[in-house]
């Protein structure tokens, strides 16, 4: 197999492209391989949890992409980037991460980092940025006009908004998660339904649909007369 240039090669239809993991805290990393491995088209390279392995597995194997973890415990992820672009590796780059600042999501788009997928995330939303990918990837020839241009960059670009449980709106969801993003000490139903402005009922269904995707725990609190009242804590792992 040929390399154009290293660790990258020319794309081709029936080959999987081959990922690389790189994340420090192992449950993750497992999860992260077993979801990529689930995605048709898709391999893992290998799964790594330090910048210094990621940068001898990418000497050794060619990969296609990598799933990259910002906070390594040998350095940031933006740094390692940096790394790998001066010697000279092309591998694509998909930062994992649960950080949300902006700043260095624009400077992690001036190094080449096509996608970010923020922690924690399901196995529906990473197969979408994914699927969308591999299109990226699969176009190929010169286009015929700017028309073409702008589909693939919007392949890669605009994924699809994850699909709510009947009866959730995007709004109110972003509203719930931003009250409880601002208690560090959590919220029952009826603190996030006042702090909203919606009815208790519904505040506990976007509360729950925040933990069945990972990004909610809840626990009982007692020291109340009667049955303990769940409350919800926002969850960065």
């Amino acid at each position: 197999m040929t390399q154009d240039e290293r660790g990258r090669r020319p794309a081709h239809p029936e080959e999987p492209l081959r990922v690389l993991v790189v994340e420090d805290d192992p449950v993750a990393a497992d999860a992260h391989a077993l979801y990529v491995g689930r995605v048709e088209g898709f391999t893992v390279s290998g799964t790594v949890h330090t910048a210094a392995a990621a940068r001898r597995h990418l000497d050794q194997h060619p990969v296609d992409l990598v799933l990259l973890d910002l906070f390594l415990p040998d350095g940031h992820g933006l740094q390692l980037v940096r790394t790998l672009r001066a010697a000279g590796h092309t591998a694509d780059i998909f930062a994992v991460t649960s950080a949300r600042d902006l700043t260095v999501v624009r400077e992690g788009v001036s190094l080449g980092i096509v996608q970010y997928v923020l922690k924690p995330f399901t196995f529906s939303t990473l197969r979408d940025r994914l699927t969308r990918y591999a299109v990226f990837r699969s176009a190929a020839g010169e286009a015929s006009g700017q028309d073409e241009v702008d589909r693939a960059i919007a392949a890669l670009r605009a994924p699809r908004p994850a699909t709510l449980p009947k009866g959730l709106t995007p709004a109110t969801l972003q509203a719930v998660t931003d009250a409880l993003r601002a208690a560090p000490e959590g919220l029952s139903a009826g603190a996030a339904a006042e702090t909203v402005g919606i009815s208790r009922i519904t505040a506990r269904r976007y509360l729950e649909h925040l933990v069945d995707a990972g990004r909610a725990v809840r626990a009982p609190q007692y020291g109340h007369v009667g049955r303990p009242e769940l409350r919800y804590r926002w969850s960065d792992h």
